[in-house]
Order: C-alpha cells, then sequence, then structure tokens
C-alpha cells in the first residue's frame, strides 16, 4: 500500500510510527560532520596536489571527526532500534518473547553507554588535570576527549527512550496475539 499524494502529486514517504522526531538533530548533525570531514580531505588534497606538502593538522582533525560521527550515528541507531542484533533470536517465538528480547537489549545498550559515560569522564578529568596535548598540533587533549561522555550519555538517553517506547502497547506487531 502506497502513501496518499501531497498537494505537488508527490507521495510522501511514510516514517516509522514510533521514531522521535527529534532524530533531526542526529541527522543535521552526521551531515555537518561528513560535510567537514569532505571539506578538510578536499583541501588537503588540493595543497598536496598544488605545493607537495600537506596540512598537518587535517589527520588529527579528520579522526576525531570520524569518531565523533559514529558516536552520533550510533545514538540515531539507537533511537531508531536498528542496533545490531542476531536476528535467529531476535525474530523467534512469540511476541512477548520478542518484546522482552528487545527490551532487554536495549537496557543493556543503556548499561552499556552509561558505564562508558562514567568510565570516560576519568579520562577527561586526566587529560585536563596532566595538561595532555593533541599529538599533531598541540591542543589540550580534553577538547576531543570531552565527547566521549557526552555523545555516551545521550546514548543512553535515547536508549532509555527507545526502552520506553518498546514498553508501550501496540510497540509489536502481533503483540495482541501474545499469551
Amino acid at each position: 500500500m502506497s502513501s496518499p499524494p501531497t498537494e505537488n502529486g508527490a507521495a510522501e514517504t511514510p516514517s516509522q510510527p514510533d521514531e522521535p522526531r527529534s532524530l533531526r538533530i542526529e541527522d543535521w548533525l552526521t551531515v555537518v560532520i561528513m560535510a567537514l570531514l569532505a571539506l578538510i580531505t578536499f583541501a588537503n588534497v588540493l595543497v598536496r596536489y598544488f605545493t607537495s606538502s600537506s596540512f598537518a593538522w587535517t589527520e588529527e582533525i579528520s579522526v576525531f571527526l570520524m569518531i565523533l560521527l559514529a558516536m552520533v550515528a550510533g545514538s540515531a541507531a539507537v533511537a531508531r532500534n536498528a542496533h545490531i542484533r542476531i536476528e535467529y533470536f531476535a525474530e523467534g517465538g512469540s511476541a512477548l518473547r520478542r518484546k522482552r528480547l528487545a527490551r532487554f537489549g536495549t537496557l543493556m545498550v543503556a548499561l552499556l553507554f552509561a558505564v562508558i559515560a562514567a568510565l570516560s569522564v576519568r579520562v577527561v578529568w586526566d587529560d585536563y588535570r596532566f595538561e595532555e596535548t593533541s599529538p599533531g598540533i598541540g591542543v589540550p587533549q580534553w577538547w576531543y576527549s570531552m565527547w566521549l561522555p557526552i555523545c555516551s550519555a545521550l546514548i543512553t538517553l535515547r536508549a532509555l527512550q527507545l526502552f520506553l517506547r518498546q514498553g508501550r502497547p501496540g510497540a509489536f506487531v502481533d503483540e495482541e496475539k501474545a499469551p
């Protein structure tokens, strides 16, 4: 069944009913980070081509942006319930079993990222306290490491949001058939 056409005649793309509207943040951050990566890399290629040298800072910034991109995309994957699972176990059995397994998996994701957030605060504190600097351009290392606990805490919140959405009645297709 296709979506009804909009005023201009184009079919509207259906979104998942339980997908939060706030995912636009992650989607826009992904676009911005990818654009920055492309611009930095393109600028470095041009400089190398025309001058036979390169910008020293591009590798350090690119690695940081790729890690940040993975964390932002991970947050979107958790919010969309698209994280990795073993389909044999996740899709088998009764609706009640699938719901319980999905909610257990979501709680484990929340717990994992809560632990990462808590432990990585210590890393940031050590970087700040010992005045560590980045190897490439010599900026304070905590400028980079502070994003790990922040993003991990946000992923934890996204997992808890998903857990609550999974607990609502009708969250699973054939839930009404469950004993």
